[in-house]
């Protein structure tokens, strides 16, 4: 089987500079999300998509899964894309930047993009029926973090997020998508059991449960585009680009690691 995990950040008619790639409109995430329904597609949250695919327990995996996820927890996702998953009875899951929370306090850390979610938007959110999952504290590239660094973002982040919604976190998505094996291996010591990269292909039981692929869906996303993604047809071509790019730069990144590493040690 092999399942399409969607990965949205921003729904807004009014994004800012930052945002705006990755942004979709309120009106064309409401079309998506119904196509998805009248295609007969069953949305699950990666917790439970996790727990029937990769036989960890559950309930049996539906005719047509889908996961629909958002990454960093942009304020918006409460105001926009929550109230139609609501209407159409869709649950979701949110990969929460702790550090970001718009009353984050004395815990704030990073550089937010725009605004973001409170704790309380977040808890509701989750007794909506959407999984708050993972997505470190202050969103750094995990894979540049030396080790101490890079346990107190994953640890703090699952602490946080658990101690203020009230809820176990088992999955996270990594900031940027970027991992490595020792970033998998500390995500699986923080207590994790599933993490969703990007890569853009279709999940299928086959796949590292540490780094199950996505599929982005931005601002120029096309419902042409979203159609032949979500129902598998041709993904390898439609985000060509994309592959072309994510590969080039793990290169650059292994390599940039690799330096700072030796160079720590002299």
């Amino acid at each position: 089987m092999r399942v399409p995990i969607l990965m949205y950040h921003s729904v807004t008619d009014r994004p800012n500079s930052a945002t705006r790639p990755l942004a979709v409109r309120p009106s064309v995430f409401e079309s998506q999300m119904t196509y998805l329904k009248d295609r007969g597609f069953t949305p699950l949250t990666l917790g439970d998509l996790v727990a029937t695919l990769y036989g960890t327990g559950g309930a049996p995996v539906p005719e047509r899964p889908v996961v629909v996820t958002f990454d960093d927890g942009y304020a918006d996702f409460h105001g926009e894309a929550l109230p139609i998953l609501e209407r159409l009875g869709f649950p979701a899951t949110v990969f929460l930047t702790s550090g970001w929370v718009g009353d984050a306090g004395s815990d704030a850390a990073g550089r937010p993009l725009d605004k973001m979610l409170t704790w309380s938007q977040a808890r509701e959110a989750a007794s909506c029926g959407v999984e708050i999952a993972g997505h470190s504290h202050s969103h750094p590239q995990l894979d540049q973090l030396p080790e101490a660094a890079l346990r107190q973002e994953l640890r703090r982040n699952k602490a946080l997020l658990e101690d203020k919604v009230g809820r176990p976190v088992a999955t996270m998505a990594y900031p940027y998508g970027y991992s490595s094996a020792r970033v998998r291996k500390e995500v699986r010591k923080a207590g994790y059991w599933a993490a969703c990269a990007v890569a853009n292909a279709l999940a299928c039981d086959a796949d590292d449960v540490m780094a199950l692929p996505r599929l982005t869906v931005g601002r120029s996303t096309t419902m042409n585009r979203f159609r032949r993604a979500v129902e598998g047809r041709g993904v390898p071509i439609i985000y060509m680009k994309e592959h072309a790019l994510t590969k080039g730069y793990a290169v650059v990144r292994r390599t940039r690691y690799g330096l700072r590493h030796v160079v720590g040690r002299e």
